[in-house]
């Protein structure tokens, strides 16, 4: 009886003429889905070259602005107004900043505004996360109120709510102190918003098991809910240290004293009533933005996408 071992090799003809047809079909079925996949290649291919472009085009026409004004911060007092306009300076100057450092007391106001922005931040981001897991996690028609009641006050202009807030600063003792620009920052509806968000995506099953181990209240947030929230967390940052920092109406209300003058503030005062000295102007408003490029350079490599299943078997 004859096994496979013992049979013969098929040769070439004999193995085409049995594998032809399955060959045949899938050469026919992959030979149009092989063109298809290039010509679709190659469209997209066609497509981003003008988008790109466009792409160009915008971030150019936003970015020449900017690049016009750190440029002329470079330029001399008497080259800023000079007939033809020239973008590089002809004449390169830091004496615009050294004006700025010395003659506005500018170390005193940038420590002020450094304190206001990082207390305010920092307080923003604990309030705004605690109020955000409370609202997301404990569900009951009270919280839900309480939710609608916030994101109402979004819908209020500022200037509505000025004349109320500067009576409650006043009646409380904060009126021409720091304290008084930090308090009624804190709580920002836009925060509290971003974080409940964020925490109803958090799996239930996540906060079941840490308390089935033992884990409080207090330890699942710290622990568990806040490290989780991290992307939102350095977003929310990032604005509340950018709008804190060159918030200017409220300390302009809130201040009297120029000893407490944040930078916005107190730039407003190199301004005069007939003549303005850009130079110093210019030099001392490009120093104001340098904090805000450090702290978006060094954090934004932080807001990321987590792992909210981070914990979980299935």
């Amino acid at each position: 009886m004859a096994t496979a071992a013992n049979l013969p090799p098929a040769t070439a003809p004999e193995a085409e003429a049995v594998a032809g047809p399955a060959l045949r079909t899938g050469k026919a079925a992959g030979i149009p889905r092989a063109r298809k996949g290039r010509s679709n290649r190659e469209a997209r291919a066609k497509l981003s070259v003008p988008l790109t472009a466009l792409m160009w085009i915008i971030a150019a026409v936003y970015a020449l602005p900017l690049l016009w004004f750190l440029l002329s911060s470079f330029k001399p007092g008497s080259e800023l107004f000079s007939y033809p306009l020239s973008m590089i300076p002809r004449e390169w100057t830091f004496q615009g900043f050294v004006d700025a450092w010395e003659r506005v007391d500018f170390a005193r106001y940038f420590l002020n505004t450094a304190t206001v922005a990082i207390v305010t931040t920092v307080l923003t981001v604990f309030f705004s996360a605690s109020t955000g897991y409370a609202l997301a996690k404990y569900n009951n028609a009270g919280t839900r109120l309480f939710f609608v009641c916030i994101l109402a006050t979004t819908m209020l202009p500022t200037e509505v709510i000025l004349n109320p807030t500067f009576s409650v600063i006043r009646d409380l003792g904060l009126y021409n102190s720091l304290a008084g620009i930090i308090v009624p920052s804190v709580i920002t509806a836009t925060g509290v918003f971003m974080f409940r968000q964020f925490f109803l995506t958090v799996p239930d099953d996540l906060l079941h098991s840490a308390r089935i181990d033992g884990a409080g209240e207090l330890a699942i947030f710290f622990r568990i809910m806040l490290p989780l929230s991290r992307p939102i967390l350095f977003t929310l940052a990032i604005f509340s240290f950018q709008w804190r920092w060159n918030d200017y109406i409220w300390p302009l209300i809130v201040l009297n004293d120029p000893k407490w003058y944040t930078l916005q503030v107190a730039l407003r005062s190199i301004v005069g009533a007939e003549n303005i000295d850009w130079a110093v102007l210019l030099g001392a408003s490009v120093i104001s933005i340098v904090p805000l490029v450090l702290v978006f350079s060094v954090f934004q490599k932080y807001v990321l996408n987590a792992d909210v299943s981070a914990g979980l078997k299935d």
